[in-house]
């Protein structure tokens, strides 16, 4: 691979229609300097939310072919970046590739669900093995819902408070990641963040956030990919919370000006140009 700038191996899915995982992450990645490398782990005609009946194509059997062959072409990888599987048999095979480049930067987002419901595609077992990935990473970046998946607790709507924060934080890093990263957190003073831990330093992060009334698909996907390539790129977790948070936050409000369908995700197309820029929002500060 180029050593002059990181390589990422990135699990993930690709939808035809709606912008989400690889169709998101690829440019993201790239347009932060970082080469992404797609590993699919399904092809889908569209994402699973509000486009009926999704045609998908699992792609497991491919995942352990890619590997054996990157393997004897001998590719080094500087991070390894997983999202969505399609089935249980794919946490083997993100294990499998975690196992064959020990010195990556292991990243993990656990695609699981949304607003205190899991997807239709998350099966009861994906679930309950999503927390192998999770103790081998280095950073991961769930939101408030997989978060109560991982700790196995019930999703409740009710703000959390400073305290509470903090601890959700403090028990995922005790499974084994460095960096823990959890998005779109409603704070009990009122404000809507993005929160992180860094376990080494024992040290809590905050990124107040202006609140947009819409829900776009695919901006975990895209949180996920700005944080990796700012962590990739010599960034604190605090930078990294930051840039991701405020180019999301940008590209967001560029997409509700336009009032477009909210199935077919941000307008990243209108907003890539400022993460090129790398401009923080400098909004970070302690939780």
């Amino acid at each position: 691979m180029n050593k002059n700038q990181p390589s990422v191996a990135a699990i993930h899915d690709i939808s035809g229609v709606g912008r989400c995982s690889l169709s998101v992450i690829l440019p993201v990645l790239s347009a932060m300097g970082v080469q992404a490398c797609p590993v699919p782990t399904a092809v889908l005609s569209t994402h699973t939310g509000g486009f009926g009946d999704v045609v998908l194509r699992d792609l497991t059997d491919y995942m352990q072919q890619a590997l054996t062959h990157y393997k004897s072409l001998g590719f080094l990888f500087d991070c390894v970046y997983s999202g969505f599987l399609s089935s249980v048999g794919q946490i083997d095979r993100c294990l499998e590739f975690f196992a064959a480049y020990p010195d990556a930067f292991l990243v993990v987002d656990p695609v699981m669900g949304d607003h205190g419901k899991p997807y239709r595609t998350c099966t009861q077992e994906i679930r309950a093995r999503m927390v192998e990935l999770v103790e081998k990473a280095d950073v991961i970046t769930p939101n408030l819902t997989e978060v109560c998946m991982l700790l196995n607790k019930d999703y409740d709507h009710a703000p959390l408070s400073v305290t509470e924060a903090r601890s959700i934080l403090a028990r995922l890093g005790e499974k084994g990641p460095r960096f823990v990263a959890v998005t779109s957190v409603r704070l009990s003073d009122g404000a809507f963040a993005n929160i992180g831990y860094d376990r080494e330093r024992g040290a809590y992060w905050r990124v107040d956030c202006e609140y947009v009334p819409v829900t776009y698909p695919g901006t975990g996907d895209i949180f996920a990919s700005v944080a990796t390539g700012s962590l990739l790129t010599g960034g604190s977790l605090p930078i990294a919370i930051d840039l991701a948070s405020g180019f999301l936050e940008l590209a967001i409000k560029t997409t509700y000006s336009y009032g477009a369908d909210t199935r077919h995700g941000i307008m990243l197309e209108k907003s890539l140009g400022w993460l090129m820029e790398k401009r923080l929002s400098a909004r970070y500060r302690p939780l």
